[in-house]
């Protein structure tokens, strides 16, 4: 207002001014209490304006005095506020570092001074507590907090990980289930609740959930498609072992609605495939693979659908078997196959071919125990013999580990289906249960015959008590024509160098324990 009034003035002062420039500065007198007073109209204009402006003046500075106390309350409640706020910050800093004692000392300070936020006071008293390990003053906190309508969530989800902290999950999914009843966009609660359903199996209420997530827009369309798709796979497999008809019909159900909903998903495929054969209807199992090879190779479906018919020439198999790996040729998985069907079609020149045009990347056994097959199509034994070696200190693939030792696909315990499950929801990709536990998967190094030609001398004295010969390691050790001129057996006939039998090697070449 002074501000406003100083200005007032010199706008005044200024028309004033004028005024007595133009040559008529009027005249004004006064009289008071006998006396009298002549001036100028400009003069008694500028006097007045510079009354009024001390009379302002003076009357805000005798308000200033009198609201000095309620001022410096003000200050005071302010400077309060701020080491509250400042309190808070610095206690859920605490509780993030998860310093428990001094979270619990400044949640004290704050309860003295933020007066005006008890809902974070609250908040912060118990996750104090809860980083302490009190969770008996952690849960009365939390429990103090369901008294507010605003802050039960928050003391909900408090109450359900002080629980599962203390052992009892009963009570943490009851309290999920009642913050899922009271807030629709409860993610937390949601995701607690299908976990325990995945942990538990219960696979259908699994599925509800999923659908209730989708309905209240707690999760995207394309992570509920996935996590349900998952979640019919890991039904279908559930039945699939069953000799209940019903049951089986139920499980090609389930299979068939994964494929359609993700057919890339490759366990729902190759479930869906081999249910639908053993039904009778491999044309259908045969399309849905090829759709599923289109968008994301495995090898589990190459198997599978070599295995559709089992009456066919090798040459048509291969035939079928490269027409699979044509619908992508430039995947990995599709320049493999072209590897194995020449080998089932018995080309070992166009094996050798396809297997030059294999991209250039880090050896796995698979590889390498394709590689030595081809070698050894294309009579190379002892370029087969170095191809096993390197591939027995190989790495696994983790795809190839999705088929157990006896070829079965995606053969899942309870647990890897649950874990499948929000791990294929959330990034689209598989987990590899079988590869992360180490577990043997179908064989990849292959059996080839006990011996090559140039260890026979070696094997046959080894079986009649002959004189045993070295295992010829590198071909240029010595001529084996110098050590076959035997009887009509093919005994060896030279004297050769003696080993005793007790020091016997094992056949590098022989059959090796699958990995």
């Amino acid at each position: 207002m002074i501000r406003a009034a100083i200005v007032f003035f010199l706008v005044a002062a200024i028309a004033v001014a004028v005024v007595a420039l133009t040559g008529e500065p009027g005249a004004a007198s006064l009289d008071w209490m006998g006396w009298r007073v002549e001036m100028t109209a400009a003069a008694a204009a500028l006097l007045t304006l510079f009354v009024a402006l001390l009379a302002t003046i003076l009357w805000r500075g005798l308000l200033w005095v009198v609201e000095a106390p309620r001022r410096a309350a003000r200050a005071r409640a302010e400077a309060r506020r701020k080491q509250g706020v400042e309190a808070l910050s610095r206690g859920f800093l605490a509780v993030a570092a998860g310093d428990g004692s001094e979270a619990r000392r400044l949640a004290q300070k704050a309860s003295e001074l933020a007066q005006d936020a008890p809902a974070l006071v609250r908040v912060l008293a118990a996750q104090a507590a809860e980083a302490a390990g009190d969770h008996v003053a952690a849960r009365s906190a939390y429990n103090a907090m369901l008294g507010f309508p605003e802050m039960r969530l928050a003391g909900l989800r408090g109450l359900m990980q002080t629980a599962l902290a203390e052992g009892d999950k009963a009570l943490a999914l009851k309290h999920a289930e009642t913050a899922y009843g009271l807030a629709k966009t409860a993610r937390w609660a949601w995701r607690a609740l299908l976990e325990a359903r995945l942990e538990a199996g219960d696979w259908k209420a699994a599925l509800d959930l999923v659908q209730g997530a989708l309905d209240r827009k707690i999760v995207p369309p394309l992570v509920a498609e996935r996590a349900r798709a998952a979640l019919l796979a890991a039904s279908a497999a559930s039945l699939e072992e069953s000799d209940d008809p019903k049951a089986l019909a139920q499980a090609l159900d389930f299979a068939a609605q994964a494929a359609r909903l993700k057919p890339d998903f490759a366990p729902g495929v190759v479930m869906a495939a081999r249910l639908l054969a053993a039904d009778g209807k491999a044309a259908k199992a045969g399309s849905l693979i090829e759709a599923a090879w289109k968008l994301s190779p495995h090898p589990a479906l190459w198997l599978a659908y070599r295995d559709l018919k089992t009456n066919e020439t090798p040459k048509l198999r291969a035939t079928r078997l490269a027409a699979l790996a044509n619908l992508k040729p430039e995947a990995r998985e599709s320049r493999l196959l072209k590897v194995e069907s020449a080998l089932i079609g018995g080309d070992p020149v166009a094996a050798r071919a396809a297997a030059r045009l294999l991209p250039e990347e880090e050896l796995t056994a698979r590889a390498a125990g394709l590689m030595s097959r081809v070698a050894y199509a294309n009579g190379e034994p002892d370029e087969a013999r170095a191809w096993i070696a390197r591939g027995a200190a190989a790495p696994q693939e983790a795809d190839w580990s999705d088929l157990d030792p006896e070829g079965r696909a995606f053969a899942y315990a309870q647990g890897d289906w649950a874990r499948l499950t929000v791990s294929y929801a959330e990034t689209g990709e598989l987990i590899h249960p079988r590869f992360e536990r180490r577990e043997r998967a179908m064989s990849e190094l292959p059996e080839l015959p006990s011996a090559y030609v140039e260890s026979t001398p070696f094997v046959r004295a080894a079986e009649t008590g002959g004189a045993l010969m070295p295992i010829p390691d590198d071909p240029g050790v010595f001529d084996p024509t110098a050590v076959m001129d035997g009887g009509p057996d093919g005994e060896p006939g030279g004297p050769g160098p003696r080993r005793n039998t007790a020091a016997r090697r094992r056949l590098a070449s022989g059959p090796r324990a699958a990995k």
